[in-house]
């Protein structure tokens, strides 16, 4: 079940914004949400490690049943196939998502709108319709917008204000409206506020 409860109020519980939007800036208000937030303590272990799993998890807008699915089952597998870290896994499957993927190529300004084009069959995925955010894209895929959205006020804004921010993974044809997918997502390029390894310690000792 994913939080539909206001999305700043979320962003002030974990002190850090979740939704890489401008609006929820939580250095306006420091305390926790809550007639006791200003008191709340975070001093526990256990506290540490659910802290930033719900961080991660709410980032990239999963619900606790797909999160769980891709740290325990498909990030581990893969990490243990490919003979690569667990948490390096975790994080790739996590931006190889669909909706991952337009967000950080800049056809979207946020995971939350990039999320909604996908699921109104705005793009299309090697040529094809597709319109499942969660479903994983790998390298040498290509998505691109429809062609009667190519002239689209929004698309063409949100294009417009990428300036060289995309991440090394990721190729953007801003004439074209159409992204390639280069590479795995490197950890490390991206500033995420939240320890990887915590996270799959959150699980282990679940």
């Amino acid at each position: 079940m994913r939080y539909t409860w206001p999305k700043f109020k979320l962003c002030r519980r974990e002190q850090v914004d979740l939704f890489w939007s401008k609006k929820y800036n939580v250095k306006k208000n420091r305390s926790l949400p809550g007639q006791h937030g200003a008191n709340m303590q975070r001093s526990s272990e256990y506290g540490k490690l659910l802290r930033n799993k719900q961080v991660l998890k709410r980032m990239y807008m999963l619900s606790e049943r797909q999160f769980v699915r891709i740290v325990k089952d498909i990030a581990a597998k893969y990490a243990k196939n490919k003979n690569i870290t667990h948490d390096t896994a975790l994080f790739q499957f996590l931006e190889r998502r669909m909706d991952s993927t337009v967000y950080r190529s800049g056809l979207a300004k946020t995971m939350m709108q990039a999320r909604q084009m996908v699921n109104h069959g705005h793009f299309l995925l090697n040529g094809k319709k597709h319109n499942i955010p969660s479903s994983f894209v790998s390298i040498g895929d290509k998505i691109s917008l429809k062609e009667k959205l190519k002239d689209s006020a929004l698309y063409s804004q949100n294009a417009a204000e990428v300036k060289g921010k995309t991440p090394s993974w990721v190729k953007l044809d801003k004439a074209a409206n159409a992204v390639e997918v280069l590479n795995d997502p490197q950890v490390g390029e991206l500033g995420i506020p939240a320890d990887l390894l915590k996270v799959i310690e959150f699980y282990a000792r679940a």
